[in-house]
């Protein structure tokens, strides 16, 4: 059994259907004096519904963003996201990415991370402290 396999049991419910784990370090964090968890989750390569995968292509990543979620065994828990974007390639003008506005309902995500992947920003400068 692989890291992956183990630290999926405490991620959120549902958030591997979206993200891969594509790193998992243990580092200390200055701010706080302790150690803590990066895990860094990736999109997965998959057109949001709704769209035809021959009108439009995968073109990278927005910035990461990192948000901290709830300790684990008294070590803060950071994810490191980055959301996939898609590009049309008939005009270049129009992006898209996923939409996440269903995934606080029915699934155990915390609140910011269902505020990042639902994209509404809500209240940012809590996230940055």
């Amino acid at each position: 059994m692989d890291y992956r396999t183990i630290i999926s049991s405490f991620l959120p419910q549902g958030l591997l259907d979206h993200f891969e784990i594509t790193y998992l370090i243990e580092l200390g964090h200055v701010p706080t004096k302790s150690d803590c968890y990066y895990i860094y989750l990736e999109e997965k390569n998959q057109l949001p519904s709704g769209y035809d995968r021959s009108l439009y292509e995968s073109k990278g990543f927005y910035e990461e963003k990192i948000i901290q979620d709830f300790p684990l065994r008294g070590k803060g828990v950071y994810f490191v996201v980055k959301r996939r974007r898609w590009r049309m390639k008939s005009d270049h003008k129009i992006i898209i990415k996923s939409d996440y506005s269903f995934i606080a309902e029915g699934v155990k995500l915390t609140q910011e991370v269902a505020d990042f992947l639902k994209g509404t920003g809500r209240d940012p400068s809590r996230y940055d402290k």
